[in-house]
């Protein structure tokens, strides 16, 4: 269903908590079969965040989250539909700087996994 990778910062537990409860509801809301999609979470500082975001995008600044999707709208609903699966499929990848969601949770004066939260669900929607 889901990998989480540390690049550059420190592993926390508390990340994996937010993150794992969050995408469980995705994946129940758009009835997607957990077992047949894996989604690819990074998470990292600003300075890997802007090298990746100019990489991928031409997009020379940070960024608070980036989403690189694997399949269409329509591939997805009809994976679904026929439920065919004979291994897992990628959804996609999530690369979150957890930095700017500080900062951002600061700024909106909301808790950080709220934001964090957030940030998963956004990204998530980007990935469908």
């Amino acid at each position: 269903m889901y990998n989480i990778e540390f690049l550059d910062i420190d592993e926390k537990k508390e990340y994996e908590g937010i993150i794992s409860k969050v995408l469980e509801k995705c994946f129940e809301v758009e009835h997607l079969p957990k077992d047949n999609f894996l989604v690819s979470v990074t998470l990292t500082n600003p300075e890997n965040i802007r090298s990746i975001n100019k990489e991928h995008r031409n997009i020379d600044k940070p960024t608070d989250v980036l989403s690189f999707p694997m399949f269409e709208k329509d591939e997805i609903e009809e994976m679904i539909k026929n439920q065919n699966f004979q291994y897992m499929d990628i959804l996609g990848d999530m690369v979150i700087s957890i930095e700017q969601v500080e900062i951002q949770a600061k700024e909106y004066e909301h808790s950080f996994e709220r934001e964090l939260s957030y940030m998963v669900v956004h990204s998530f929607y980007h990935l469908m």
